[in-house]
């Protein structure tokens, strides 16, 4: 083949337009070339610019091999034992720490184009990876490493009749298309659980993170083939690297199985307008924190701050603080103190405004704003079902929290909440796969329907019969 190659290359270099090779067991090869027929292998000196319409349809092709590989390669994990799975996933958790030094060059190189693009301070916090980050990631794998077995769980058993047995099982829903933006350190995460799952897996990230993202991937995949002894492939967990693709992959419903957007409300709208796979998704993080008449202050001013200031960015911290007209008199000024001297900017809700603990020069423009900051609303409600009603009008059904010393008034609370997690007691921080003990997390979903809060291998698993 080499001697064809070479002389192809040569008269290409003599000025002859095109060469192409082809078998010559073929008898009407020749017919076949002058046909347009795909035969052999063209060798051309200026390949003409593929046209818009090629363009689209090497896309599609492109994106069908990459979710056929994926289901491929996932029926191959499928086939490796619980411990042999395992053992990929530590091996992935040590690949993250033995290279961090390349993920942080990676990291860099994103860091600096956005600065130099002049982003919001927010995003650049979620693209931000270090040192901590790396090791959490890795501590995540390993413990859902530990997990016991999630495939093939029985979930029920049923005599039908004599003999006549039907048992209830999990098994692993697919391919799973996973879309999220900004945060690098989603990617081992997703592609952990999916590895721990059985599941095979497409990922998208945002354009501002392609370095960090194609070394983490790297990392990732070649981890998995080295550490199966190369019984499953790399194209168990593709990488899409542009829209074109994203926009094909989500016409594939007959090759996978279910799309989850992680981002804003833009990017999970496109995605439910633009597909017929089932959407695990949340649109908004607007997380509430409502301080009860009988709030302990001191746990007041540490939860709220926690909820605030720990981690601005992320879709749990809570975005609005819901002061009973009672802690007026007790421990609502030294809440909004703390927040201040934790550098967060308040916004102020009309009654906020009416009872003076805010001006109207701080009047926030909407009581339904994820701010992703250290920017935070306020508002003063007349009781608890007021406070459940805002809840209900202004939130995202993602988090929400009560801060009491009254077991009755938090049970109440949370039986009337409609939300995915309600909390008593308990930053809005904690709404967290890791912080669940699940190791990690594909999304929180604020759906109804199939998994609810932060998803983690369960809710990457069907069942059968």
């Amino acid at each position: 083949m080499k001697a064809k190659v070479d002389s192809a290359m040569r008269a290409l270099d003599v000025g002859v337009k095109a060469v192409v090779v082809a078998s010559g067991h073929n008898l009407s090869v020749v017919r076949d070339v002058f046909s347009s027929k795909s035969t052999g292998t063209i060798f051309m000196d200026r390949p003409p610019t593929p046209t818009a319409a090629e363009t689209a349809v090497s896309c599609a092709s492109s994106s069908a091999a990459q979710a056929e590989a994926a289901r491929s390669e996932a029926r191959k994990l499928q086939t490796l034992t619980s411990e042999e799975r395992s053992a990929v996933m530590q091996a992935v958790a040590q690949a993250l720490r033995d290279n961090a030094a390349e993920i942080m060059h990676a990291n860099a190189l994103d860091l600096a184009a956005v600065k130099t693009n002049k982003v919001e301070a927010a995003l650049v916090q979620r693209l931000k990876m270090t040192e901590a980050k790396i090791e959490t990631l890795a501590a995540g794998i390993e413990q859902l490493a530990a997990m016991d077995e999630p495939i093939g769980k029985v979930l029920g058993r049923t005599e039908l009749a004599d003999g006549l047995n039907l048992t209830k099982v999990t098994v692993p829903i697919g391919v799973l298309l996973v879309v999220f933006e900004s945060r690098p350190d989603s990617l081992p995460q997703i592609a952990s659980l999916s590895l721990r799952s059985g599941n095979g897996l497409l990922l998208k990230g945002g354009r501002e993170a392609e370095h960090s993202n194609a070394a983490l991937h790297r990392i990732v995949v070649d981890a998995v083939h080295t550490a199966s002894g190369g019984r499953v492939g790399r194209g168990i967990i593709g990488l899409v690297t542009s829209r074109n693709e994203v926009t094909e992959l989500l016409q594939l419903d007959s090759l996978i199985d279910l799309v989850i957007p992680r981002g804003g409300k833009g990017l999970v709208h496109h995605v439910k307008q633009n597909t017929r796979i089932p959407v695990l998704s949340h649109a908004d993080g607007i997380c509430h924190l409502y301080i009860d008449s009988e709030a302990d202050g001191a746990k007041a001013i540490s939860i709220a701050v926690d909820s605030k200031t720990d981690y601005p960015a992320a879709c749990n911290a809570t975005e609005t603080i819901l002061l009973h007209e009672a802690t007026m008199d007790s421990c609502a000024e030294s809440v909004l103190r703390a927040l201040r001297q934790a550098s967060v900017k308040l916004k102020a809700g009309p009654r906020a405004i009416e009872l003076g603990l805010l001006t109207a020069a701080d009047a926030a423009d909407s009581m339904a704003i994820e701010y992703g900051d250290l920017t935070c609303l306020v508002e003063v409600v007349s009781d608890m079902d007021a406070a459940i009603t805002h809840i209900h009008e202004h939130g995202s059904s993602h988090t929400e929290c009560i801060v009491t010393e009254n077991p009755d008034t938090a049970e109440y609370f949370q039986q009337r909440v409609d939300a995915a997690c309600v909390f008593h007691n308990a930053s809005t921080r904690f709404a967290d796969g890791f912080r669940f003990g699940l190791g990690a997390e594909v999304g929180i979903s604020t759906g109804r329907i199939h998994a609810r809060g932060p998803v983690g291998v369960d809710g990457e698993h069907e069942h059968e019969h």
